[in-house]
């Protein structure tokens, strides 16, 4: 459903930004996004199938899976996750690009299990190439590290006054080494608050007032429930977890806050 939703958002920035006219043939545009899961993109991507002239773009940080995947077929998980100052896209397993491997091999289901199978067993594929090169047909990509992330940071509030999160730069590094093509508007996905991320605006070194509803948070009392190691707890504690998300999804449904089951 989020997808769906996302889909949305790409529209309302087709039509606010891509200069499209009425009567007149719909013009590219190019949207910039920063990538982890992978969700957003695909979002794009459906939109482009969709009629659409989207010229896509998904920028990663050091966790460059998507990256690898698009450039030369890598498809594979590294030793460990890498942190990074933009943590939301820190992500090894790129979940919705098995969506995105169905819509571009033509809802061929079978390959694309192959594939998912394979890497979810070993943690790695090595896509064909003639299915690297229809990706990166609709694909571009590009790779960011945390002093570009902060380089990046640093030149927006210097030539815009505009504080962004680590999340956003991550895509707006584009901006500053990526010339435009002439005659395509461009757009940039901001993915978070920077309110969310002071750590990293701080390591900027960008003066920034968080909102008031976020300082109000700091005052809130902190609830939370330990669930006990049950026997089977390796083979269980999904479940368990899943029945308590429900259980606390309920009682706040109700504008309750005892989270207690007692």
């Amino acid at each position: 459903s989020r997808v769906m939703v996302q889909i949305a958002h790409f529209v309302y920035a087709y039509m606010q930004l891509s200069g499209v006219e009425r009567g007149l043939e719909l013009p590219e545009f190019e949207v910039v996004v920063p990538t982890g899961g992978a969700g957003n993109i695909t979002a794009a991507y459906m939109l482009k199938l969709m009629g659409l002239p989207l010229k896509l773009v998904a920028m990663v940080n050091s966790n460059d899976i998507v990256h690898r995947t698009v450039t030369n077929g890598d498809f594979s998980m590294t030793s460990d996750v890498t942190q990074t100052l933009a943590p939301a896209i820190d992500i090894q397993d790129p979940y919705n690009i098995e969506r995105i491997f169905w819509l571009l091999l033509d809802r061929d289901g079978s390959s694309v299990k192959n594939i998912m199978e394979e890497f979810q067993r070993s943690h790695r594929h090595s896509l064909l190439e003639n299915h690297r090169r229809l990706l990166s047909e609709v694909l571009l990509t590009g790779t960011v590290g945390d002093e570009e992330i902060l380089e990046t940071m640093r030149r927006c509030w210097e030539e815009n006054q505009y504080v962004m999160c680590p999340h956003t730069a991550v895509a707006v590094w584009h901006q500053y080494h990526h010339p435009h093509t002439a005659g395509i508007n461009r757009c940039y996905v901001a993915t978070a608050s920077p309110a969310k991320f002071q750590e990293a605006v701080e390591k900027a070194g960008l003066p920034f007032d968080p909102p008031e509803a976020v300082l109000a948070l700091e005052s809130l009392p902190t609830r939370y429930q330990n669930l006990e190691r049950s026997q089977n707890w390796c083979e269980d504690w999904e479940d368990r977890l899943r029945a308590w998300i429900q259980f606390v999804s309920c009682v706040r449904m109700k504008r309750g806050v005892c989270y207690s089951k007692s």
